[in-house]
C-alpha cells in the first residue's frame, strides 16, 4: 500500500520533495502539499483504493503523511468489510 501511495503522491501532490525520498512519517504538507492537491491525492485513492472517504476523515490529520494516509485508508476498507 506505500508504494502505491507514494506512486499516487508522485502523480497528484505536486510535492517540492521526491516521494520516493520521503520519509513515510514526514509532514506531506511541509513537503509542499496544498489544499488544492490533497483534494486530487483523495480521489486518486479513491478511484485506486475502490473506497470513499467519509466526511469524518476529510481533514488534514488524514493526510498528513504517507503513514497517516495508509492508515487512514485500512480503516475505511476494514469499515467496508465490517458492513
Amino acid at each position: 500500500m506505500i508504494d502505491t501511495i507514494r506512486e499516487l503522491l508522485k502523480k497528484h501532490a505536486g510535492l517540492q520533495a521526491e516521494a520516493e525520498t520521503l520519509d513515510s512519517g514526514a509532514d506531506l504538507y511541509a513537503a509542499g502539499l496544498s489544499s488544492f492537491a490533497s483534494v486530487q491525492l483523495m480521489l486518486a485513492i479513491e478511484e485506486r483504493f475502490d473506497v470513499e472517504f467519509p466526511d469524518a476523515m476529510l481533514n488534514r490529520k488524514s493526510f498528513q503523511s504517507i503513514d497517516a494516509i495508509a492508515r487512514t485508508v485500512s480503516l475505511i476498507t476494514e469499515d467496508g468489510k465490517a458492513a
